[in-house]
């Protein structure tokens, strides 16, 4: 069981809860650091789905800086500008009620908060861009994947009938979207892995 602590609500807060008064359901992304997936679900979320949703990021253990290989693919892949994003604890956000809240990285599903208002949670795992290694070229890489990974997500779930759907079936539909776009993204890394046919004997 894990625990958060409360805060108290700036402009960018009081905005948010203003803009659930208008109709937009509000949506918090977490991961560890919260210096780059769940800042690609905040942004792209707050762009797809800017006039159904409000959407946050935090982290279990934020990192103190938004990543610079995930400000240079907002701008340069998807034209967002993200400079005044930061990495933050999701201990600012207990006293905030979520229609949804989506975890992005295994470390925050585990340590899932509780948050009032009975959100739907759902798990998106994404594997840590960060963790990368190499060049420059060869991490930015990792971050685009990532990017792309999360953009495809949040276009399913920006397609679903939300406002039609019952709870229950809307909570099933939104884990699936994790659970069905990473078992394709694991069978497609596995195909990329297979040697050629034919390589293993041309070795021989």
């Amino acid at each position: 069981m894990c625990l958060l602590s409360y805060i108290r609500l700036d402009k960018y807060e009081l905005g948010v809860v203003m803009a659930r008064d208008q109709g937009r359901r509000k949506i918090l992304f977490l991961c560890t650091g919260n210096s780059a997936r769940s800042i690609f679900g905040e942004y792209f979320m707050n762009r797809i789905g800017r006039n159904r949703f409000e959407a946050y990021s935090a982290g279990s253990q934020p990192a103190g800086t938004v990543n610079p290989f995930a400000l240079r693919v907002l701008r340069d892949m998807y034209n967002i500008d993200a400079s005044q994003a930061r990495s933050k604890s999701w201990d600012e956000f207990k006293d905030l009620s979520f229609d949804f809240v989506i975890t992005v990285c295994d470390g925050a599903r585990e340590s899932c908060p509780i948050f009032p208002g009975q959100p739907i949670v759902a798990h998106w795992g994404i594997p840590d861009p960060a963790l990368a290694t190499g060049n420059d070229e060869q991490k930015l890489r990792r971050f685009k994947d990532a990017a792309l990974q999360i953009h495809r997500r949040i276009d399913l779930f920006c397609a679903l009938p939300i406002e039609k759907l019952e709870r229950l079936k809307l909570a099933k539909l939104v884990r699936e979207i994790g659970d069905n776009e990473r078992k394709k993204e694991k069978e497609n890394h596995g195909r990329a892995n297979e040697s050629p046919p034919g390589t293993q004997r041309q070795r021989a």
